[in-house]
This record gives structure tokens, sequence and C-alpha cells, in this order.
């Protein structure tokens, strides 16, 4: 099978590449910037923004599936870039799909779609995504994930992923944050610490994403939804916190912030950055704050029914292989 991973040098899709080409299908990535000359051999890199449809055509020519995980995360930035890169995006994946008859459409999504700023606990897919967001990376998601939904018929069947919290080995983004925080003494738990949090081992999320993929066809029972996909395991923020650090070598956290303050903080800080032009995001906003303060686990039964998902790699398995990682130099 031919297959193209948009955001195929990123985190995920990285992890989603390796898997595909462990078990010899052959791969497309469609990538922005400098990043992409360590792929594995014999995957054909094309460099573009999924924002521009002609490069997202190119990158699908010839494919029978497409597993789309480009996307812009962030707590904070311009509206205009999280909707070129998550919904026109999206747009164009599906656009390219239809163009070149490609039959199969895997979509990363995200459990953000459905926060509405309270605890959600053992939340299945039968809420609907949220009224309203404090964020553009949570909306433009939710806009992203309904366009894939409702592109799912007899001539493209789609399914929609709701991985939470990815971590573990080769992470950019969320471990690198939490320690550097950590290392600079500014890291604060935002309420108790007490609420609890799913997250998701890599592995387990790139998994997915080929199970969901060889279950899904026109007509299929995974068509046309979306489905939570985490550990099964929801920890104390604080417990996942400071499992992260000792990981690093790192005491654990013991400053913490209210609720409040932390949502006041975020409201001001988002003020000034818009007002003054900084670039870069600020150190807290309500989003962020709301989620660090909140319980957000989910029920992955339906991913275990109709995907086959089971997360094979524990937390405590994945720590000990995070730790390897982080001490050997990689974080």
């Amino acid at each position: 099978m031919r297959v193209l991973v948009t955001g195929g040098t990123g985190f995920l899709g990285r992890a989603v590449v390796d898997r595909l080409v462990a078990r010899g299908d052959a791969v497309q990535v469609l990538a922005r910037g400098h990043l992409g000359t360590d792929l594995p051999a014999g995957v054909q890199l094309f460099r573009g923004d999924v924002g521009d449809l002609s490069s997202v055509a190119d990158a699908a020519r010839g494919c029978e599936l497409v597993i789309h995980t480009a996307a812009l995360a962030g707590i904070s930035g311009p509206v205009r870039d999280f909707l070129r890169a998550n919904v026109e995006g999206t747009r164009n994946v599906v656009e390219a799909c239809r163009r070149h008859r490609i039959l199969r459409l895997v979509h990363t999504s995200t459990p953000s779609v459905v926060f509405n700023g309270m605890d959600m606990e053992g939340v299945t897919e039968s809420v609907p995504l949220a009224s309203r967001f404090e964020a553009a990376y949570p909306a433009t998601k939710a806009a992203a994930e309904r366009i894939v939904v409702e592109a799912n018929g007899p001539d493209l069947a789609t399914v929609a992923l709701r991985p939470h919290l990815v971590w573990g080995p080769g992470d950019h983004h969320l471990v690198p944050r939490i320690l550097a925080r950590a290392r600079a003494g500014s890291l604060r738990l935002v309420g108790d610490g007490l609420k609890r949090v799913d997250s998701t081992y890599i592995d387990n999320a790139a998994d997915a994403h080929l199970l969901a993929a060889d279950r899904l066809a026109p007509g299929s029972p995974v068509a046309g939804k979306a489905y939570f996909i985490s550990n099964g395991e929801p920890l104390p923020m604080r417990d996942l916190l400071d499992r992260i650090l000792a990981a690093a070598g790192l005491p654990p956290v013991t400053r913490s912030v209210s609720p409040a303050a932390a949502v006041l903080a975020g409201r001001v800080l988002e003020t000034l950055h818009a007002v003054l032009g900084r670039e870069g995001e600020p150190r807290m906003t309500r989003f962020l704050a709301r989620e660090l303060s909140t319980a957000h686990w989910f029920d992955i039964s339906a991913a275990r029914r109709d995907l086959g998902y089971e997360p094979r790699v524990t937390i405590d398995e994945g720590m000990r292989r995070l730790e390897a990682w982080v001490r050997g130099g990689g974080a």
C-alpha cells in the first residue's frame, strides 16, 4: 500500500511513518522546513505546506491512504496561521483525496475539540464539540474534525482520532517545555494538581492510526466517526509532571498558583502580547490555565471495540524509555 503522511517529520507523524515502513508500506511524506533528512530509506519527501492545495495534491498522487497528522499546535498566535494550517490544510487534504480517488483518510484530531473549560471525567464520544473556545488551536481543530467527518461517504471513508497529551522519546514540545520550566525554576501547578488527566505514549498513538487505517473503508463501522485515544491510565496532574521530572533526574514540582490567579494572568498576558505585538507565546493563557486546573480523561472503550486498540506500552514502561532518552541527551 502507498500512504501519504502529512506532517511526517513531526513527533507523531514520524512514529506513524516508521511503523508503515516497518510493515512494508510505501510512504510519501509532506512536510515543511528543513526536517526530513533522516527519514527511513525509500520514503519520498515532498516539501510543502498543507495550506497550499497544489502541494498536497502533488504529494498525494498515487496513494491509497492519507494519514493527516500535520497541524499548527500552540496556546497562542495569529488566528490566520491556525486557520491556514488546520482548517484550510484539512480542506486541501480532503480535496486531494477526492482528486486522486483516494478512498481512506485518517485524521489526527485532539480532545481539545470537546473541552468546555470544566472537568471532563470518563467522557465518551457522545459529548458534542464545544460551543465556544478560548484559543485558536482548539477552535480550528474542531473545524477541521468537522470537515473530515462530514466528508465521509461512499467515495471517501474518513475517521478522526483524538490522542491526548502524546509524550515519549523524540518529543519536541511537551516534555522539553516541562523540563525547561523546571530547570528555570518557573514550573507551577495550577491548583492542587490532584485532578486526573489522560496521556498517550507515542507508540500507542501511532498504533491507533494504523489500526484505524486498516479498519477503514467506505461503509465500515469506523467510517465517519471520531475516537478518543489514550493510555487508559489517568493520573493526577501532579503525578504525571513529577514522573516526567524524575525521568530527567529533577525534583518534584512544589509550587502552585490558584486556578483563578492563573486565568487572570492568562488574560493579562494574552492582552499584553496582542497590544505590544510580542512574538512567541505568553507563559500563561486562559485556555492553558483551564487545561491545567481541570480533570480531562476519556473512555476509550469505543476505540478498543471498533479499532482493536489496546495500549501496548504502559505509563511505567514509557517512563523507563523516556528516562533513557532524556538522560542520553534527548531533551
